[in-house]
């Protein structure tokens, strides 16, 4: 186990600043307005785009409300006229509609493409335990499904559901848009017993893609309208269960949680908005910035994708 080279570390977390918080729209300010207005009809945009970005930065990224933001601009202002202060509505409405393609914070790589498969909850609403409890108010989660690649530790796609929404169901998707976002299809998908399920052996073994899933103990070899699974569960015992965990990587499986664990340290484990829309769009583009912060990548380079 290699020792963690502290100074390099420390840089790494320094340039995170500057990747969410540079203030570069104010070199690009008025050329930046005139691209955008060119060919406009109706009314212009008054703000250009990576100024709204800064602002949903600090609102999704820094948990800043709209309306404090708006006063930290005003306050800005003051030493850097150029800045003009957009009202709370105006922040908020122009913020939600920035969707961070997730594709465009991939590095190119080569070798096999690996995903590994989990997800996990977030608070729709930052109450303490002691208010739920006390009020008996429940206000539900909102699960993050993500596949992250076990060689670049990049997400690679990523689903939003309700809590009563099953892992098992978001296979397929998942997959389907890590191929999209990457460009290939991986080669094998690694996943906990959540995702044994007939249904999805046999999606990953129509497109050719090896089945990381752990297979419950007592799984009958005997295929029951699913070959592709059958074939697994008599390979798994075959092999027993260290030897097959060695041969697919199934410990890899903990990139999840690692990318899990750095998401709820980085941006919190509830959400701000309120309405299913916006919730949606605020915790895709936090767990989306994850990858321009493990790549050291500029937020703002996004834009011109």
């Amino acid at each position: 186990m290699h020792e963690r080279n502290w100074k390099e570390y420390n840089k790494t977390l320094v340039r995170r600043g500057e990747i969410l918080f540079s203030l570069e729209f104010l070199d690009t300010w008025n050329k930046e307005l005139r691209n955008m207005n060119e060919g406009k009809r109706g009314r212009p945009y008054y703000f250009p785009m990576s100024f709204i970005m800064f602002l949903k930065v600090l609102h999704d990224i820094l948990h800043i409300k709209y309306r404090q933001t708006e006063g930290f601009i005003r306050a800005l202002s003051t030493y850097i006229p150029v800045i003009h202060a957009p009202s709370f509505s105006q922040i908020r409405r122009r913020a939600i509609q920035i969707e961070l393609p997730l594709r465009t914070t991939l590095r190119e790589t080569s070798g096999d493409f690996v995903i590994t498969v989990d997800s996990s909850g977030i608070k729709v609403a930052n109450r303490g335990e002691w208010m739920r409890h006390k009020w008996k108010v429940r206000r539900g989660w909102i699960k993050v499904h993500i596949a992250v690649d076990v060689h670049t530790k990049e997400i690679v796609a990523m689903k939003i559901t309700d809590e009563h929404t099953g892992d098992g169901r978001l296979l397929p998707p998942l997959v389907s848009h890590a191929h999209t976002c990457k460009g290939r299809a991986p080669a094998t998908v690694l996943g906990d017993g959540a995702y044994d399920s007939k249904r999805n052996f046999a999606y990953l073994d129509a497109r050719g893609i090896a089945a990381g899933i752990k297979i419950r103990e007592n799984a009958s070899p005997k295929a029951r309208g699913s070959p592709a699974r059958a074939k697994y569960v008599r390979e798994r015992k075959k092999l027993g269960y260290e030897a097959w965990r060695v041969k697919y990587g199934y410990g890899k499986r903990w990139m999840n949680e690692t990318t899990f664990s750095r998401g709820k340290r980085e941006f919190g484990e509830y959400v701000m908005a309120t309405k299913w829309d916006n919730m949606v769009n605020e915790i895709k583009f936090q767990y989306t910035v994850l990858n321009l912060l493990l790549n050291q990548t500029s937020i703002y380079s996004t834009l011109s994708h």
